[in-house]
């Protein structure tokens, strides 16, 4: 199956503006190829009606969210406040619809790869056991590095395909603060994975063209089927 799972490095790191730049990029550079759009599992309200808003007019874009709860914590102290379980096999299932009537699936996942999914189960064994390519976002800022070398160690440890890192501008961002905060040369010497590129600080996510100009700009040979 032709998929990639976006996963950060933790919350609010940048996560939605990739996974969007990606569909938007398609959308207007792949017109003849379908694309399916899949949060992993929501809690609360965010990026499922933020996809429906900006792609769900599309008629060769299909937006799933097998598992939504509107308490918006992590996903096992969501289901126990709300009196429900996690099926995954819920999730799975839509999963793999998506790739049988799709040409391309991306999915955003929640968190960084350690993030809960159940109390026994973590976004890590979920890539690892589905087999999942992974694109790890890193947010501009310090104490980047650190995030950024966990999240890669603990791919390592479940055999995780890993495509690489994409920097994001969470906020408005100098050369300067990018040298200083999120070196490429020294993350890619710790990590032994290649920065894919920067994403700059978007203050309109809603520009669909704006969208794909900026992952035009990412080495997206390396991770998108061609």
């Amino acid at each position: 199956m032709k998929a990639l799972l976006v996963v950060g490095t933790d919350t609010e790191v940048g996560k939605t503006v990739l996974t969007s730049s990606l569909a938007a990029y398609w959308q207007i550079y792949k017109p003849n190829k379908s694309l399916g759009l899949m949060k992993l599992i929501q809690t609360g309200i965010g990026d499922r009606e933020f996809y429906q808003e900006l792609f769900g007019s599309s008629p060769s874009l299909e937006i799933a969210a097998p598992l939504c709860f509107q308490t918006p914590v992590a996903p096992p102290i969501a289901a126990e406040r709300e009196g429900r379980d996690i099926d995954l096999g819920q999730v799975w299932q839509e999963f793999r619809r998506l790739g049988q009537q799709q040409d391309f699936v991306l999915v955003e996942a929640l968190g960084g790869l350690g993030s809960p999914v159940t109390h026994e189960l973590t976004v890590a064994d979920l890539a690892g056991e589905w087999r999942l390519s992974v694109v790890l976002v890193a947010p501009v800022k310090l104490g980047a590095i650190a995030q950024t070398v966990a999240n890669v160690a603990l791919a390592r440890q479940y055999q995780i395909d890993l495509k690489g890192i994409v920097l994001n501008c969470v906020q408005p961002r100098t050369e300067q603060q990018l040298a200083d905060w999120t070196p490429i040369e020294l993350l890619e010497s710790l990590t032994c994975i290649p920065v894919l590129g920067v994403l700059p600080y978007l203050s309109d996510r809603n520009d669909l063209e704006k969208l794909a100009l900026v992952a035009s700009n990412l080495a997206l040979e390396k991770f998108l089927p061609w």
